[in-house]
Parts: C-alpha cells; structure tokens; sequence
C-alpha cells in the first residue's frame, strides 16, 4: 500500500488516474497543497471522489514549525513547550498538551482531512531534524506526554500515530539529507527511546512511523527496512497490532535500500504496511513496483476520522467537548 503525494492545490488528470489504482491508500499532503481552509476542504472531497474505496488523507500538522495548514488554522505550540513547563506545573502542562492535540485534531478533521502524523514521540537531544518537535529529553516525561496526547486525539475522532520509531531524538543527522547511525544497544534503547512507544502503544495508538536510522547493534538496515525492528520487537516483543507506516522514500537516509522500486519492497518486505511516497515524481515506479503483491487494504480502515464538528462550530467555541473557548491556549487563528 502507498500513501502518495501531490503536486498542486488541485488534482490533475494523472493524480486522480493515480487514486483508481488499488496499491493507493490515500494522499499526505503538505504546504504545497493548502491555499485556504476552503482550497484544502475541496482538494479532500475531490480525492475522495476521485476513488470508489476509503481513502486516507494525512498531513503534517505537529506544531511550531511543522505546520503545514496556516492561514486560518490555529498556530500551535510546538511540543516542546510543553516539556518545558512540566517541571513548575505538570497538570497546567499535560492539560494544555491535551488542549493542543484535540484543537489541532478537530481543526483538521473539520477540512476534511483523516489524521495529523503525531505525536513525535522522539527524545529531544539535539538531533537536527527534531529539535524543537519533541515533548523533552526525558524518556518518562515524553511517555507522560504520549500518553495524554493519544487520548486527546482519540477524543478528538482521530487515530494517533507515534513517530519515529525506534526514536530519532538522539543522533545528530538530519535523515531528510543525511544518514544516521545510532551505536547503542537494544537494552539503551529499551531504557531510553522505546519507553515513549510503550507508553503510546499501552494509550491505543493506531500507527507508528518507521524512522530511517540504522541501529547497527540491534540490526544493518535502517529500521523501517528491518524485520528485526518491525516484526520482532515492535510486533513481537511490544505487541503492537496496528499499522505501520514507512517514512518518505524520497529522503536521502532511505536510499541504502536503492532506486525507488528497491526503497518500495524493503518496506514491505520487513513489514511496512504503508509506503509514503510524498514526492508525485516517484509514485508512477512506486506504482510500477507493487504491481502483483498482496495489498492489506482493510488495515487502513480503522485510521479514517471519525466525524467532525464544522469550522462553523469550532470557530463559535461550541464543541461540549472543549472546556475553554479554543483560543484561550493558543492564541488566534493564523
């Protein structure tokens, strides 16, 4: 199964050929898709008309810097802000973590969009990538947090997906452009990395992305190629049931497995359910290379949203489940 990119504000004949294909599980999409809350409603009816079937439509909406829907969305905090209260208050804290996920969920979900990828469960330790998108450096406060931000969403009608798995926060490399190589072993990352996870997986979270670092005491292939990593110890040893998604195959840490077909099958050799392909120019030899294998398109399912208020109703305060109006926390509208 592909999760795929598009290229515009609008789907062009080819993307909606793309969307009748069976392998395409839906679309991710990012800034380059959202010119207004109205533009990014209408691109989500058309990809759902576009398609007999359930489709997912995911974006990147975390916070702080990775936001992908701005002007006339809510301008969230990114996660660390919250860490960073924990200490003084951690109920003001873990209250307000709560707050963020379901306003950031029902914003969303009201333009017609399945799920935000979130929480970053990753440990903030000074990794380039992650930064400032991480909860803190403490392996319990992050799980304290994953834990309350699961639910929230969950409340909120949308699935939660725990990302990066088995944790990003502590090499350096950016694995957009770089690769990265963590050395220690499976019983330090079981102490620090892995402890969010189980805390999200304990929550119900419905996913987890895989990340493309290589582990190279536990196995020799970045995690998300890894069967080691997905089907021993996430699947076997966790006892995680739920989807696993890649992470895009269009960044430079994921190119050890190969050109594009090679990144393809790796990920769902070692047990990816889903493959992001967020670049439109690699879905065609995305789509090329799945051609004949077994598609779990019933995987998919659970993680579609669940109702939605209306930006009417948001923007009046009116959701029963919210018990300040939405702006008390986070300030107005972008």
């Amino acid at each position: 199964m592909l999760l795929i990119g598009v290229a515009g504000t609008e789907l062009s004949a080819q993307e909606r050929d793309w969307l009748q294909h069976d392998a395409v599980a839906g679309v991710v999409l990012f800034k380059r898709n959202f010119a207004s809350r109205t533009q990014v409603a209408e691109l989500s009816a058309s990809i759902r008309a576009a398609t007999p079937r359930p489709v997912l439509i995911c974006v990147d909406q975390e916070g702080g810097r990775v936001q992908r829907f701005r002007e006339g969305f809510s301008a969230l905090a990114p996660l660390q802000s919250f860490g960073a209260h924990y200490a003084q208050d951690p109920e003001g804290a873990l209250a307000a973590a709560r707050a963020h996920a379901q306003l950031m969920a029902s914003e969303v979900r009201a333009s017609g969009v399945d799920l935000s990828f979130a929480p970053v469960v990753d440990l903030g330790r000074g990794n380039r990538a992650i930064g400032d998108r991480a909860f803190s450096d403490d392996p319990h406060i992050v799980g304290t947090f994953t834990r309350a931000y699961v639910q929230a969403l969950h409340g909120a009608g949308m699935a939660a997906t725990l990302k990066h798995f088995p944790g990003h926060g502590t090499v350096l490399e950016d694995t957009h452009v770089d690769h990265a190589s963590d050395p220690r072993p499976l019983e330090a990352l079981q102490a620090e990395d892995l402890v969010p996870f189980v805390a999200g997986i304990e929550a119900g979270a419905d996913a987890v992305m895989m990340a493309h670092v290589v582990y190279p005491q536990v196995a020799p292939e970045p995690a998300g190629y890894s069967q080691r990593w997905i089907e021993q110890i996430l699947r076997g040893q966790m006892g995680f049931r739920g989807v696993v998604f890649s992470d895009d195959i269009g960044m430079a840490a994921s190119f050890s497995a190969g050109g594009v077909a090679g990144r393809v099958h790796a990920h769902l050799d070692a047990g990816c359910d889903v493959v992001l392909v967020c670049h439109p120019e690699l879905v065609a030899e995305s789509l090329q290379a799945v051609q004949g294998r077994n598609l779990n398109t019933a995987a998919l399912i659970g993680l579609i949203g669940r109702g939605a208020l209306g930006w009417d109703g948001l923007l009046a305060g009116t959701d029963a489940s919210f018990t300040t109006p939405l702006s008390a926390h986070f300030g107005t509208t972008a």
